[in-house]
């Protein structure tokens, strides 16, 4: 019989597609801004909130707006995250599609890897988290708050620290974080939802039907370019977003949900037969800066003001389980999650480590996947509800551990981008006349 040559492993954290590079890039580039305001965002509130004039920011939070018979009286703080963060999910159930459909993620041998680590960066710090508080039943229903990655606060920090890190870590990045807030998005769905109404339930469906309907057929309904798509969609999906918010489970679904109908174009770079921008590109140029400029800045003020209380509250913080589990799930569950999970991918599959990257450098990527803010703070609020103790507990201890891992990622990556600027500087390599770098073609992915 004749002998078979081995084929050679796929590389973990290869460089992937031109394509793929450039539309990661542009999106890390709007994230960094949206960071930016989170920070920023939440530090008013913090201040606020522990301040002489701490009742107003209280009060603002908890005014309530809106029409009860709708079941949409609700406080500005419940706006924010039932709300405002449908629009950021939204964006995510858009990314996610996108990524499987027409990004390099639509391979199975590229997504197995970043997939399986995900899930390895939510599985290992909520067993963490579990362990630290067994026992208590009150404080397990927290238990999947240290399992989400903040992808706007993580990629605020790797915009100061990582400017010349290889893209290939950059996309692994975010690959981990939209795969993680899927991950987060099925645990809201499907542990936070105590009471289901089945009509509003049913209802829900009609919208949805007639969204998706008008987003498959947009080209007959809006033309080639549909600009004025989304002046439509929005009151149909909003609908959507009132009957499912009526029904128990949490409105922030009903974003994904929808995001899920929106049609993806593969372009010819990426293999398919359609080019130019469908309606997915169009939506996401719309409504990206809405989320990252508005939307998640103002879901973390009005999530992160806490009233610390000064010595006293912080003692009570150091031995409240639910702080210590918080803190340990990100600050070591995710890396270890992240870390060992590919690594048996490796031992075990036919996956390897790019040779152009190095075991620290996934190291330092996943220490700062373990700033978890967003969906770590809507968590928080559905496991124990506004204003308890141990939701005051675990808002510091999401804090602490996403400014934590920062500082700790920062270490460990600021030496890696310092070596991998060495390289740039001595291997810098020119593009060719088509203006893709040679790197790109030599090796096929262009």
């Amino acid at each position: 019989m004749a002998n078979i040559p081995n084929r050679p492993k796929p590389p973990v954290l290869g460089r992937g597609s031109y394509s793929e590079a450039l539309r990661i890039g542009e999106i890390l580039r709007k994230e960094t801004v949206g960071g930016a305001l989170l920070v920023a965002a939440a530090l008013v509130a913090l201040v606020w909130a522990n301040s002489p004039a701490a009742d107003s920011y209280f009060a603002l939070r908890d005014l309530k707006v809106g029409y009860e018979p709708w079941h949409l009286d609700l406080s500005l703080g419940a706006w924010a995250a039932d709300g405002l963060l449908a629009i950021f999910f939204f964006l995510v159930g858009l990314e996610l599609k996108r990524e499987f459909v027409a990004g390099d993620l639509r391979q199975p041998a590229k997504a197995m890897v970043p997939v399986a680590a995900a899930a390895g960066g939510v599985v290992v710090p909520a067993l963490i988290y579990a362990a630290v508080n067994w026992g208590s039943a009150e404080a397990l229903r927290g238990w999947a708050i240290p399992t989400a990655t903040d992808i706007a606060f993580a990629v605020a920090v790797l915009a100061v620290i990582g400017s010349h890190l290889p893209s290939a870590l950059r996309i692994f990045l975010l690959t981990l974080a939209v795969v993680d807030d899927l991950i987060a998005i099925a645990i809201i769905a499907v542990f936070y939802t105590s009471e289901i109404h089945v009509g509003p339930l049913l209802l829900t469906l009609i919208p949805v039907a007639v969204y998706a309907f008008l987003a498959q057929k947009y080209r007959r309904f809006f033309g080639v370019r549909p600009a004025a798509a989304w002046l439509i969609l929005l009151p149909i999906g909003i609908v959507a977003w009132a009957l499912l918010h009526a029904s128990g489970i949490h409105a922030t679904i009903a974003g994904v949900v929808l995001g899920f109908t929106i049609p993806v174009l593969r372009s010819k770079a990426s293999g398919g037969p359609e080019a130019g921008p469908g309606l997915a590109e169009i939506l996401e140029h719309r409504f990206r800066p809405v989320s990252a400029g508005f939307a998640v800045p103002v879901f973390a003020f009005f999530s992160a003001g806490v009233a610390i209380g000064g010595a006293e509250g912080l003692a009570s913080l150091l031995t409240d389980t639910v702080a210590l589990g918080i803190l340990a799930g990100l600050v070591l569950g995710k890396p270890i999650g992240i870390v060992g999970t590919t690594w048996l991918m490796s031992k075990f599959t036919r996956a390897e480590l790019d040779p152009s990257l190095k075991w620290i450098d996934l190291l330092g990527m996943s220490v700062l996947a373990g700033i978890g803010f967003t969906v770590s703070l809507l968590v928080a609020e559905l496991s124990f509800g506004l204003g308890s103790e141990h939701n005051d507990h675990a808002k510091v201890a999401i804090l602490a551990a996403s400014l934590l891992a920062a500082l700790l990622a920062a270490v460990i990556l600021r030496a890696r981008n310092r070596h991998y600027h060495r390289i740039e500087a001595e291997e810098r390599v020119d593009a060719d006349r088509d203006g893709i770098p040679d790197v790109y073609q030599q090796d096929g992915s262009a």
